[in-house]
C-alpha cells in the first residue's frame, strides 16, 4: 500500500516540473466563465475548449448575456466541443439557475455547485479548488488512470467517483487541491495513455508501469 510519504514525495516532485493546466493559465478570468470553460472541457481537449470559449466570451461573458442565445445559437458556438448540443442545454439552465437561485453569484459549496445543470463533482471540485482555493481533489480521466493500477498504483477503482473518495483518504488535505493541478499536467504531456514518455518521467521511480516486464 501507498504511503503518505510516498505520495508527497511524488507531488514534491511534479511541482518541480509542472506546467499550467487550462484553469492554472486562465485564472484571472471571472468564476462564471472558469465555471462555463470547466463545463466545455468534459471529454474535450483544453487544446480545443480554450479558442472557443474565450471567444464566447468575448460577446457573451456574463450570465445575463449568455442567456440572450437561443440553445442552437449556442450549440453552433460551440459546435467544435464534443456533446456541443448537451452542453450549450445544460449552460443555458446554468445561467437561468444561477440569476434566480444564486443571485448571478457562481457558489463555492459542492452541494450548490452539483446543483447546477450539467456540473458534476469533478468540475465543482476544479471550481472549489481553483477558484475559491476550498480543498478539494478533481478527479478527471487523467487523475484516475495515473493514480490507479498500473500507473502509480495509489489507488485500484473502478470509476473517477470512486478515486475521489479513495484519494481523499489516502493525500494529506493540504495536498488536495495540487492533485489535479499536477497529475492533469503531467497526463497532459508526459504519462500518455498509450505510449507515455517514461525517459522524460520525474517519477518513473514510483511507477508500476515504467518497473513492469513489458
Amino acid at each position: 500500500m501507498v504511503t503518505e510519504s510516498e505520495i508527497t514525495t511524488v507531488l514534491d516532485i511534479l511541482k518541480q516540473s509542472k506546467g499550467q493546466t487550462m484553469l492554472d493559465k486562465y485564472q484571472h478570468l471571472p468564476p462564471f466563465q472558469l465555471l462555463i470553460m470547466t463545463l466545455l472541457s468534459a471529454r474535450s481537449k483544453d487544446s480545443t475548449v480554450i479558442p472557443i470559449a474565450l471567444k464566447l466570451f468575448e460577446k457573451y461573458p456574463t450570465a445575463e448575456t449568455m442567456l440572450q442565445l437561443k440553445q442552437t445559437e449556442l450549440a453552433s458556438y460551440i459546435r467544435g466541443i464534443g456533446f456541443h448540443n448537451t452542453k450549450s442545454k445544460h449552460i443555458l439552465q446554468l445561467c437561468h439557475q444561477l440569476i434566480t437561485e444564486f443571485n448571478s453569484v457562481v457558489p463555492n459549496t459542492l452541494e450548490q455547485l452539483t446543483s447546477l445543470a450539467g456540473v458534476g463533482r469533478k468540475t465543482a471540485n476544479c471550481i472549489l479548488a481553483y477558484v475559491f482555493k476550498i480543498p478539494a481533489i478533481a478527479v478527471d480521466i487523467h487523475v484516475h488512470r495515473i493514480t490507479n493500477n498500473p500507473r502509480l498504483s495509489w489507488i485500484n477503482t473502478k470509476t473517477e467517483s470512486q478515486s475521489e473518495q479513495a484519494l481523499m483518504k489516502i493525500v494529506p488535505k493540504k495536498r488536495w487541491i495540487e492533485v489535479n493541478q499536477l497529475i492533469v499536467d503531467h497526463g497532459q504531456r508526459i504519462c500518455a495513455p498509450i505510449k507515455p514518455k517514461c525517459h522524460l518521467c520525474h517519477v518513473k521511480d514510483y511507477c508500476v508501469y515504467t518497473n513492469s516486464p513489458k
